[in-house]
């Protein structure tokens, strides 16, 4: 497996790869940047906000729910026209939005933390039918949130913790009880960050710091490692005409000329099959 670098760009903060199934091209954003970017494979767009973006779900053809510093919005890729849908910590200057993706019900869950990454600063919430919830707080960094192909478990992690957690999900896609521990990377001293799960169920997790997406079992146990050639690898992204493309991001925030590619994208083919991105119901 032979990487190759889907865009040059280099990103503060690399995050939030979406592949669009309709569109067939991958989105992320920049978070530090304020910037939204589209690759088709052969071209790049990008777009740039008044404050910072971290993560989408698609609506339709053309439309992304956005999560940003301080409300969801839908954001209109061909006419840059933004709509509020709802209030995110707005009234709390020192968080932003971090990680976060639509789940199998039409509902989108995102994660919160402290801009200087504060203790116990961040939350999860989950938007669904014109509510936004909190479901989980007292959490530091928020990452790995994904959903099991059978739409009974969903995944999520404090990265500051090292540990991810897994909940069951009700016939509504809302937690049936409480997360409970489901992978410990203590003792290999890895740092959880963005996460998808495969068509099969396994787990695939960026790890901040070790340049790769490893792959766990559902039970947890380690399959293989996808090594990238960027230290700060923040979260992957399957996509592709046959689902069979892993894409990445990366972040270049504390970094210097040790890391060369530092902040680009990568893509690369695995012999798994990831999950069709599911569809925001507003």
């Amino acid at each position: 497996m032979t990487e190759t670098v889907l865009s040059k760009t280099s990103c503060t903060l690399g995050e939030g790869p979406l592949w669009h199934p309709g569109r067939q091209s991958l989105f992320w954003f920049d978070i530090l940047g304020h910037r939204l970017f589209e690759h088709t494979g052969s071209d790049q767009r990008e777009w740039t906000f008044d404050r910072a973006v971290s993560a989408a779900g698609w609506i339709d053809n053309t439309r992304l729910l956005i999560a940003s510093e301080r409300d969801l919005f839908v954001f209109d890729v061909e006419s840059a026209t933004q709509t509020h849908v709802v209030d995110l910590e707005a009234d709390n200057p020192l968080t932003r939005s971090n990680d976060g993706r639509a789940d199998p019900k039409g509902g989108f869950w995102i994660g919160t933390m402290g801009y200087e990454c504060e203790p116990g600063a961040g939350a999860i919430y989950r938007y669904y039918k014109g509510e936004l919830r909190k479901l989980f707080d007292g959490i530091s960094i928020t990452n790995a949130i994904c959903f099991s192909p059978d739409a009974r478990y969903a995944y999520f992690t404090d990265t500051a913790t090292k540990m991810i957690q897994r909940v069951v999900l009700d016939q509504s896609g809302w937690p049936a009880g409480d997360a409970e521990p489901w992978l410990d990377l203590t003792s290999e001293g890895l740092n959880p960050d963005g996460a998808v799960v495969d068509a099969a169920g396994n787990f695939w997790n960026a790890q901040w710091g070790a340049s790769r997406v490893a792959c766990y079992s559902p039970e947890g146990a380690f399959i293989e490692a996808v090594e990238f050639p960027a230290l700060q690898i923040s979260c992957p992204s399957f996509g592709g005409p046959d689902l069979e493309t892993l894409f990445a991001t990366s972040a270049a925030t504390g970094l210097g000329d040790e890391d060369p590619l530092r902040g680009q994208t990568f893509v690369k083919q695995v012999s798994a099959r990831g999950q069709a991105e599911h569809q925001v119901i507003l």
